[in-house]
C-alpha cells in the first residue's frame, strides 16, 4: 500500500498536526452477514488486519493520531480491540450509541467530542491518498463548509449507446463506451456547523444532509485526489479487497 511509503513524511503534515477525524462505525453491515452477525463490519479481516486498522494506519501516516470513533453495533468488541489507541501511538475516543442510527446520526452523537474542523470517514472504507492535500484546499477556502475527496470511476457500459437528432435519425453508434465519473470516496473535511443540517430522527444519512446544507445555499468543495479507494459494502466487495490484501501483504504470520 501506498502510505506505507509516504510514513516518512509526516514531519511536512503542517495541516494535519492538530487535526482529529471520527470515522462512524456503528452500522449494522446488514449486507455482510452471516459475516456481522457476530463481528461489527469495522473489525472484518481484510489481508488478515480489521478493516479499522487499516483505516486507522493511514491517518497516521498522514500525520492525524486524535480519532474519535462512533460505535453501535458490537461496539465493545472494538474498543477491546482498539483500546485508548496508545499501542497504535494515537489517542482514540469513543462516542457510543445506544440504538441503530444512519451516518448523519452517528455524526452528531459524536458532536460533542468533536471539534471546529474534523476529518470525517466512514468505517467500511479503506483509502490511500495524501489527505494533506484535501486539509490544505479545504483550508485555502474560507467560506468552505465541506469539502469531498473525489477519484475517478471508470465504467464500461455493457450495451451499445445511440445519440439521436431531433427527427429520431440515428448521429451516432457507441459500442460499449466506458463513462468516467467523479465518485465521493467518503472522505470528508467538514466544519462542525455541518452537523446543524442534519434531519432529526435516528436514520438521518450523510445525503440527506448534504442535501439541506446545499438547498441552504452553503459552499460545499470536492477535490479530485489520486489514490485507491477500497468500499467494503458488500460480499463481492468484501471478497476483492480481501484477496488483494492477502497478496499485498502475504499470509498471515
Amino acid at each position: 500500500m501506498a502510505l506505507l511509503k509516504r510514513a516518512n513524511r509526516n514531519d511536512a503534515h503542517d495541516e494535519t498536526k492538530r487535526v482529529r477525524a471520527v470515522i462512524l462505525a456503528g452500522g449494522l453491515g446488514t449486507r455482510l452477514r452471516p459475516y456481522t452477525l457476530t463481528v461489527p463490519k469495522p473489525l472484518l479481516p481484510v489481508g488478515h488486519r480489521p478493516i479499522l486498522e487499516h483505516i486507522l494506519e493511514w491517518l497516521k501516516a498522514n500525520g492525524v493520531t486524535e480519532v474519535v470513533i462512533s460505535t453501535g453495533y458490537l461496539g465493545t468488541m472494538i474498543e477491546k480491540r482498539l483500546g485508548d489507541g496508545s499501542k497504535l501511538g494515537m489517542r482514540i475516543d469513543y462516542a457510543v450509541a445506544d440504538r441503530p442510527l444512519g451516518i448523519g446520526g452517528q455524526l452528531r452523537n459524536a458532536s460533542s467530542k468533536l471539534p471546529s474542523r474534523f476529518v470525517c470517514l466512514y468505517g467500511d472504507a479503506i483509502l490511500d491518498f495524501d489527505l494533506n492535500l484535501l486539509l490544505r484546499f479545504h483550508g485555502r477556502r474560507k467560506d468552505a463548509l465541506l469539502t469531498m475527496a473525489l477519484m475517478k470511476e471508470k465504467i464500461q457500459t455493457k450495451y451499445g449507446v445511440i445519440e439521436l437528432g431531433r427527427d429520431g435519425r440515428v448521429s451516432l453508434w457507441r459500442e460499449k463506451p466506458v463513462i468516467e465519473n467523479d465518485i465521493n470516496v467518503g472522505c470528508y473535511v467538514m466544519e462542525k456547523r455541518y452537523l446543524d443540517y442534519i434531519p432529526r430522527g435516528p436514520e438521518a444519512g450523510m445525503k440527506e444532509t448534504f442535501d439541506a446544507a446545499m438547498k441552504a445555499g452553503e459552499p460545499i468543495y470536492g477535490l479530485r485526489v489520486r489514490g485507491t479507494f477500497w468500499d467494503i459494502g458488500d460480499k463481492e466487495a468484501y471478497r476483492g479487497a480481501d484477496a488483494h490484501f492477502k497478496k499485498l501483504y502475504g499470509r498471515a504470520p
